[in-house]
C-alpha cells in the first residue's frame, strides 16, 4: 500500500532553520573542508549516510545540510532521537501503529518513517536501536517497506535515510550490539566529524560568532576578545567538542559586564599542553582516558547531574557512560562511589 504523497502535519516533522554561515561550519581546517567537499558529492545521491563523530562535533547540523542541498530539500526533515525514547516505545514512534494494536491504541497512528515520506529520517545515534527494531530497519533499506505494529499488510515509503553516532559500530558488532548486515547498509557513505581537538585552527572564528550571537541575543555589546583568553581556549582540549565551547561562550557572555569578553578561565582546567600525548609514550585514547578521569575524581565519581562529571566535561550523561565503557573505566566503582555520593550530599543523585 503505498503512503500518500502528503505528509500528516506534526511537531515531529523538523523546520531546517537557519545555518551558521559555511565559514563558521566547516572552518578552514584540512579535515573539515575535506568534509564539506564530500559532504557536497553525496548529498544529490539518494543513498544512506552514515556520520561518526564524537558528541557535540555538529553531526546534527550536518544531517540537516545533507538534506538541505538534496532534491528532497522540499519534503520533510524527520529526526529520531534514538536514546531518548525508551526501547518499549521506539518501535510504534518509528514505524506507526494500528488502532487496537495494544492496549491504549485507541486510533490509528503514523510512525516517523511514514512522516519523512520523500524527504529524509535522520536516525541520531542508531547504535542505541536494540536488535529486534534494527531488523526492521534493514527491511526498510532493503525494499522501502515497513509494517505498522497490528497492520496485515506492508506499506511502502520513499525515504533517505541519514544515521549518526558517537561509537565504534565495528566494536559494537563484535559485541553482539549492532548486526553487521545492518551496518554495511547504513555505511554506503561515511562522513567523519572531527573533535574540536583535532582542528583548533577553527576556535577562533567560531568563538568570534558565538561572542557575537549571545551579545546580540542579550542586547549586550561585547566586542573585545583579549588576546590571553583566546590563547586559552585555543589550547583547550574541549572534550565536548563545539557544543561546549558554545555553551561556555554562552556563559561566558552572560557574566562579562563590559565590552571585553570575560569568560569563567578557571573552568578550562585541562590545557592541551598538559594533556597532549607524548611522542611514542601516550596515545590519544590514553589522554582522553586521563581527562575522563580526572574529571570523574574532581565529582566523586558523581556522573550525572549539575555538579556531576559529565556537566563538568559538557557531554551527556550517557555519552559519558559509553565513553567510560570503551576507555575500559570501571563502571561499578561509579556506581559505588555514585551511592555514597548521593548518602553524602544531596546535590549527588545521578540526573
Amino acid at each position: 500500500m503505498p503512503i500518500p504523497t502528503t505528509n500528516p502535519v506534526s511537531s515531529l516533522v523538523h523546520p531546517l532553520g537557519e545555518f551558521p554561515p559555511d565559514a563558521i561550519v566547516f572552518g578552514k581546517s584540512e579535515a573539515m573542508q575535506s568534509l564539506r567537499s564530500r559532504m557536497d558529492k553525496v548529498a544529490s545521491a539518494n543513498v544512506p549516510v552514515l556520520i561518526n563523530g564524537e558528541s557535540g562535533t555538529g553531526k546534527d547540523i550536518v544531517a540537516r545540510m545533507i538534506h538541505g542541498l538534496s532534491p528532497w530539500k522540499s519534503g520533510p526533515f524527520v529526526k529520531v532521537n534514538c536514546p531518548a525514547i525508551p526501547g518499549t516505545l521506539l518501535e510504534s514512534e518509528l514505524f506507526g501503529y494500528e488502532k487496537g494494536a495494544f492496549t491504549g491504541a485507541y486510533g490509528m497512528k503514523p510512525g516517523r518513517v511514514e512522516m519523512a515520506h520523500r524527504g529524509t529520517l535522520f536516525l541520531d545515534e542508531i547504535s542505541e536501536l536494540d536488535l529486534a527494531l534494527q531488523s526492521k530497519l534493514l527491511q526498510l533499506l532493503q525494499d522501502g517497506q515497513f509494517c505498522r505494529i497490528g497492520a496485515q499488510e506492508d506499506k511502502k515509503v520513499e525515504v533517505r535515510i541519514v544515521c549518526a553516532t558517537n561509537r565504534q559500530l565495528d566494536v559494537e558488532i563484535e559485541n553482539g550490539t549492532f548486526r553487521q548486515d545492518l551496518y554495511y547498509r547504513i555505511n554506503v557513505v561515511n562522513l567523519r566529524m572531527p573533535p574540536l581537538r583535532e582542528r583548533p585552527e577553527d576556535i577562533p572564528a567560531l568563538v568570534r560568532h558565538f561572542v557575537a550571537k549571545y551579545a546580540e541575543r542579550m542586547n549586550k555589546i561585547v566586542d573585545h576578545i583579549p588576546s590571553e583568553t583566546m590563547d586559552a581556549m585555543v589550547a583547550y582540549e574541549w572534550p565536548g567538542n563545539v557544543r561546549q565551547l558554545q555553551n561556555f561562550i554562552e556563559h561566558g557572555v552572560i557574566v562579562s559586564r563590559g565590552a571585553s569578553f570575560e569568560p569563567p578561565l578557571g573552568q578550562l582546567r585541562l590545557p592541551k599542553s598538559a594533556s597532549a600525548p607524548k611522542k611514542n609514550t601516550k596515545t590519544l585514547e590514553d589522554a582522553t582516558r586521563d581527562h575522563v578521569l580526572q574529571a570523574l575524581e574532581d565529582t566523586k565519581w558523581v556522573v550525572g547531574g549539575r555538579h556531576g562529571a559529565a556537566a563538568r566535561l559538557g557531554i551527556a550523561r550517557t555519552t559519558l557512560i559509553a565513553k567510560m565503557r570503551r576507555l575500559g573505566i570501571d563502571l561499578a566503582r561509579d556506581e559505588a562511589q555514585s551511592k555514597s555520593a548521593r548518602g553524602q550530599h544531596a546535590f549527588g543523585a545521578l540526573a
